[in-house]
């Protein structure tokens, strides 16, 4: 009579939480976006830090020889005819032309002028629960739905209304749990859950 009745109660138990654990997976967690919002979200705009993997196309007028796209390395440079290593990496598209014109001001062209344009951003990152998970190219004003869309939409068991999202910030990776309209930046990687029902 003991034994049943503790068979009983353990059965309810489990059953009560096998309930919770399934309804728990039916809830979205609360979005944490906080950190990632000081990491300068929205628009790329004259905010965006240039990094490894972007590449940028310099103009310096009346030297069409110097004139090119350059890759920025993993150094956070880019290697240009005369001046050689520039150190562009953590720099406003604004500050690095004038990275550029001061070096080649030291000695090499009078007075240059210098224009510097991302050609490329870098690539955005997609895991988890996509149909093809993987490196992709960023396109400038894109949400997180957009990046899912791009990775050949949501694998038979993600869970489709949140995602977790990390970037580089000035102190290091921060992550947050981001809604489906969050926007994302290049750079950033994006990891989308499996849900538990």
């Amino acid at each position: 009579m003991l034994l049943a009745a503790w068979m009983m109660n353990r059965r309810s138990l489990l059953l009560a939480l096998s309930s919770t654990l399934a309804l728990g997976g039916c809830l979205r967690p609360d979005f944490r976006t906080a950190q990632l919002d000081a990491t300068a979200t929205g628009s790329i705009g004259g905010r965006y830090t240039l990094a490894t993997g972007d590449r940028l196309r310099v103009i310096v007028f009346g030297q069409d020889n110097l004139s090119n796209i350059y890759a920025i390395d993993g150094t956070g440079g880019i290697a240009m005819p005369l001046i050689g290593l520039v150190k562009v990496g953590g720099q406003s598209t604004a500050q690095a032309a004038r990275t550029i014109e001061a070096k080649l001001a030291a000695g090499f062209v009078r007075e240059p002028h210098v224009t510097v344009e991302v050609d490329a951003y870098r690539p955005f990152y997609i895991l988890g629960e996509v149909t093809t998970s993987g490196q992709y190219p960023y396109v400038n004003g894109m949400a997180v739905e957009t990046a899912v869309a791009i990775a050949a939409g949501f694998g038979p068991r993600a869970a489709r209304d949140y995602a977790v999202l990390t970037r580089e910030g000035p102190n290091g990776l921060v992550s947050g749990i981001v809604p489906m309209t969050y926007l994302v930046r290049p750079g950033d990687t994006i990891v989308i859950k499996e849900r538990f029902f």
